[in-house]
């Protein structure tokens, strides 16, 4: 059964907290951030995603919510990671805007007033937060986090000087427009840039983490790097894969056969024996490997009109209509 909510805002901020094993953090952040929403004067609600924790974060968030009746717990049945959490919690949003936060504190609550405010002044679909004096260290975390946003930036053409921040701003449009897997929270802007966004970068707070210890690791590092040639393939290809297999086919398929037709003129000129040359094999498998590329991009164009058609998607998107 779906949990998406459709149709107008109810309210007018949903706060997705994704929380793993976060119980020494909670205590303190939770209360922070309803006191910097109250004086808002906005309606919201937090939902707080809790991503299998094993520790007791379900607990205190539990006995938060007696004091913070805006609080919403959703719990997964296991770990599915940070991604599923942010799309469960766009999913089940009402507001008009959904600000992603992390639930370690490292995140500035306060941050969200100036960051609102240039959402609506500036009518941003995305306004996303720019750590400054970043307390995590320079070869592991920053300098990797510095080289990985140029890549992202250059490869999906939605530049950004710190796409790793978790506290974001999204317009409700948006935060219910956008397919979320693997680990592409990170690429929220780049992947919504197909929906013709206006994005903006706001200087944020960092703070440093009070209790546990971060998540990422090399592991999560390798998996970034993958799904970043996944968003590159489909930001640039996902309504034209022909365009894509079919150059490729097209130029392996032409080397091929200019190769096949030199050792033709070669056989017919010079009459020597071209049978067992390896020259003779390469071009055979060029030319079956550009019409295996060719015949990739036909199936990836039946399945990219199924997607749409199916799905009734439109292969447009209108900010107003008046």
């Amino acid at each position: 059964m779906s949990h998406k909510h459709v149709g107008a805002p109810e309210l007018e901020l949903s706060i997705v907290l994704p929380i793993y094993n976060e119980a020494g953090n909670l205590q303190l952040f939770i209360p922070e951030l309803s006191a910097a929403l109250g004086a808002l004067g906005r309606t919201y609600e937090i939902i707080a995603v809790d991503d299998g924790s094993s520790d007791d974060s379900v607990a205190i968030l539990r006995t938060l919510k007696s004091d913070e009746p805006h609080l919403r717990i959703v719990r997964f049945r296991r770990n599915f990671g940070q991604t599923a959490a942010f799309a469960a919690g766009f999913d089940l949003s009402r507001g008009r805007y959904v600000i992603t936060m992390d639930a370690d504190g490292q995140n500035d609550p306060a941050d969200v007033a100036k960051m609102l405010k240039v959402a609506e002044e500036g009518d941003y679909d995305i306004v996303s937060g720019w750590r400054q004096e970043r307390k995590e260290p320079l070869l592991s975390r920053r300098l990797p986090s510095m080289l990985a946003n140029r890549i992202i930036g250059r490869s999906t053409g939605v530049k950004l000087h710190d796409y790793g921040c978790s506290l974001k701003i999204y317009h409700h449009d948006v935060a219910k427009n956008v397919n979320l897997y693997g680990e592409l929270h990170r690429f929220i802007p780049a992947l919504a840039s197909g929906l013709g966004v206006r994005v903006a970068e706001v200087p944020v707070n960092d703070r440093p983490r009070t209790f546990g210890k971060s998540k990422y690791n090399l592991s999560k590092t390798v998996r970034v790097i993958l799904d970043l040639v996944t968003v590159s393939f489909l930001l640039s290809y996902m309504g034209r894969p022909m365009q894509l297999f079919g150059l490729a086919g097209l130029a392996s398929g032409s080397i091929g056969f200019l190769v096949a037709l030199y050792l033709a003129l070669f056989k017919i000129f010079t009459g020597a024996d071209i049978g067992n040359r390896p020259l003779l094999s390469l071009a055979i498998l060029l030319m079956i490997l550009g019409a295996q590329f060719l015949v990739m991009g036909l199936l990836g164009e039946l399945q990219a009109r199924t997607y749409y058609e199916v799905q009734e998607k439109p292969v447009y998107a209108i900010r107003t209509e008046e």
